[in-house]
């Protein structure tokens, strides 16, 4: 069935300012991430029976154990990674339906998109193909890998938790680059890294709760 990209009804563009100003009060401060914010129509990427709670500031189950990231969460981390710089040539790890590569496509120059369940990966090409954003790549990898045919990248996200960063994405780190990600088990906490001349920097930030990171594919 065909998705209502007009934003008529409950996911009209209506709704969706009313999300932009709800992650103003919440502390968004970039303009430019919430324009992007703005942008995509967060309801073509969840299930039809939960698009009335698109504009929700919750997560939202997409089956196979794994959720579409409440938009204050994909707000944060993008501009935590923006902060004073362009996002570049950018990795997603964990592109699950698509909805998190969409935000980053609209600042971002390019963005590759991995995913390890193919059936996911499959459903975020489904929901990407209506938006048309040619700067998007989508890949059926094992994020714990990167990606290291494009790599450098000058930003990587990682949208899943893991108990230590993943060597290889530390070495795929452009320098001057950042990369954000959850670490931790039972309590995690967002831990951005940036990479200069004198190695990398870590530094230790707001408490979140994602999907573990797991290696492999299927």
């Amino acid at each position: 069935m065909k998705r209502d990209l007009a934003g008529i009804g409950l996911t009209s563009q209506r709704t969706r300012a009313r999300m932009i100003e709800r992650l103003r009060e919440e502390g968004i401060r970039d303009e430019a991430v919430l324009k992007a914010m703005a942008a995509v129509p967060r309801h073509v990427f969840v299930e039809e029976a939960l698009a009335h709670r698109a504009y929700e500031d919750t997560a939202l189950p997409l089956g196979f154990q794994q959720t579409i990231s409440q938009p204050y969460i994909v707000a944060r981390m993008i501009e935590l990674l923006r902060s004073g710089r362009e996002l570049g040539k950018t990795l997603e790890i964990g592109a699950g339906c698509g909805y998190q590569a969409a935000v980053l496509a609209q600042l971002a120059r390019d963005v590759y998109a991995i995913e390890r369940i193919a059936q996911l990966l499959d459903r975020a090409r489904a929901n990407l193909r209506h938006l048309r954003l040619p700067n998007i790549r989508l890949k059926h990898a094992d994020g714990n890998l990167g990606l290291a045919q494009a790599a450098p990248f000058d930003t990587i996200i990682v949208a899943a938790a893991a108990s230590h960063v993943p060597p290889a994405l530390l070495e795929q780190l452009a320098l001057g680059g950042r990369l954000l990600l959850p670490l931790g088990g039972a309590e995690q906490s967002l831990c951005l890294i940036e990479r200069s001349y004198r190695g990398y920097s870590e530094t230790r930030l707001d408490a979140v709760r994602f999907v573990p990171l797991v290696a492999g594919v299927e």
